[in-house]
This record gives structure tokens, sequence and C-alpha cells, in this order.
């Protein structure tokens, strides 16, 4: 299992300190892209992206009412995922294709209230499903442990698909993700807001590799 640093930034500055940190020990992250209309926080504008200088390749995470809208904005050769949100207002197969035709893997958010019908008809057309174990806006909100059971059934139902969490992952729940099978995690603020964050990115990629060698 692996982990992904997730970047959440309301301004300017607070983002480019957080990539210069990741720098330092990262070489992929998550970076989280919010509208204030789908979510109630707002990021700055997609465009922003196109003008990074950094050595990391990112996915995006488009949590935003009208994603297309966003991803049309976005050009960059660090790029390597976009992920929007089965509950955005969108023709989602219409982005998919979209995504894979600009050369990216293509990804869905899948909020918690958000049952397995709901997306069950898309996740062929899809590189990775995302699960949120929190609900979607900012840094530190509460976890949600009943998503665990439908991240769980939907691994039964597809075994090869790519399964991320995003939200609320902290090294004491890092096992319980594990032994239903996601693929990566996100950590946002459990690596970004206390303590150093190069630190609490090795306590947590440690953990990752000790789950790993217990099987």
């Amino acid at each position: 299992m692996k982990i992904v640093p997730a970047v959440l930034a309301t301004n300017i500055d607070d983002f480019e300190l957080r990539i210069q940190q990741a720098e330092g020990f990262a070489e992929y992250i998550q970076i989280d892209l919010m509208d204030g209309v789908f979510v109630p926080t707002q990021s700055f504008t997609s465009e922003k992206i196109n003008s990074l200088k950094t050595s990391l390749s990112f996915e995006v995470h488009l949590m935003v009412k009208h994603p297309a809208a966003y991803f049309s904005h976005i050009d960059t050769p660090h790029l390597k995922k976009v992920i929007f949100h089965v509950e955005s207002e969108v023709k989602h197969k219409e982005l998919i294709q979209t995504i894979h035709e600009r050369g990216f893997k293509a990804g869905l958010a899948i909020n918690p209230g958000t049952e397995i019908e709901t997306f069950k008809h898309l996740a062929d057309d899809i590189d990775t499903l995302m699960f949120l174990t929190v609900d979607p806006c900012c840094y530190g909100n509460p976890f949600k442990p009943e998503v665990l059971k439908k991240i769980s059934k939907t691994r039964q139902i597809f075994k090869e698909k790519v399964l991320g969490v995003d939200g609320g992952v902290s090294l004491d729940n890092l096992k319980s993700f594990f032994n239903i099978g996601v693929d990566y995690v996100c950590v946002g603020s459990r690596i970004f807001l206390k303590g150093n964050p190069e630190e609490n990115y090795r306590l947590f990629t440690k953990r990752a590799a000790e789950l790993s060698f217990d099987i």
C-alpha cells in the first residue's frame, strides 16, 4: 500500500510551502482543488497548477461542481491522473473519455454517503476508485469508519481495480485499509499540519511497509 501526500490549500502561499516541503521526501502527491460550491472551501484557480515548477508528479482531486470546466484549463506535464466526483454535475463517460484522450489516468471520487450502485456502471471505464472517508472540504474532518464496509464490498466486486482512500487516514487505521485491499491512501493533515512533514511521511511509509512484511 502506497502513501500519497495530499496537498490542500486555500491560498498560494500555503500551497507553495507544502509543495516545497513535499519535494524533500516524495515523488508523487495529490493536489486538491475546491470551488467553494461543491464543497464549502475554495482554493486557487486551476490555472495556477500550470505554472507550478516542481520535480513532483501529481494527481488532481477536483472537489468541484463542474469538473469538466476545471479540467479544460489544466495543462502541465507533471499531471498523471485526474480524479473527479461521481456526485458532480458532469457527463461522466464523456469526461472520462476526454481525460484518457489527453493521456491521463481517470479516477472517480466517492463521497461517504454514496452507494456502490451510483458508480458501479462507471467502474470499468476508470482507472481508480477513490473513496472519501471524511466529508470533503478541508483538512481534519472526522473519519467515518462505516465507509470501510463499502470499500471492502467494492474490492470483492472489482478485484483488479485500483482503490484509493482520501481523508481521515491515520497510523492507527492504516491496517484497516490494508486489510480490505486498498492500494494507496492520501494523507494530508497528519503529514503537513503538525510536526515535521518529512518525519510524519516516514512514519506512514514505515507502517505501510510493516503491514506488507507481515503478510
